[in-house]
């Protein structure tokens, strides 16, 4: 038990100054998503396969690039409109550390 008490007070400070760049939590809303929700992920998915069929040999550098982004955009807001929880590495350290030292 001191040893994981020396480890953890070890470790402690070298996290404290990391930056802090996870996506903040989602929370589960009880809300079932409207037929208006459901058009606009059906469209969202739908321009996601049109993109992954699409011949991307003869794009060039930027072409591609703003694929990539508005691929990258569509993902955000398909998550951000579905419903869960989501948790961050941070979050999910810190129950497994609360787990160990409980259990």
């Amino acid at each position: 038990m001191a040893l994981l008490l020396c480890t953890v007070a070890i470790s402690t400070p070298v996290f404290a100054n990391a930056p802090i760049s996870e996506p903040p939590v989602a929370t589960k809303t009880n809300n079932p998503p409207t037929a208006e929700a459901k058009a606009k992920a059906e469209v969202l998915i739908k321009r996601l396969e049109e993109i992954k069929t699409m011949d991307k040999s003869n794009l060039n550098r930027v072409e591609k690039r703003a694929l990539r982004k508005e691929v990258k955009e569509i993902k955000t807001t398909l998550k951000a409109s579905g419903q869960g929880v989501y948790l961050s590495v941070g979050a999910i350290i810190i129950i497994v550390l609360l787990l160990i030292i409980l259990l």
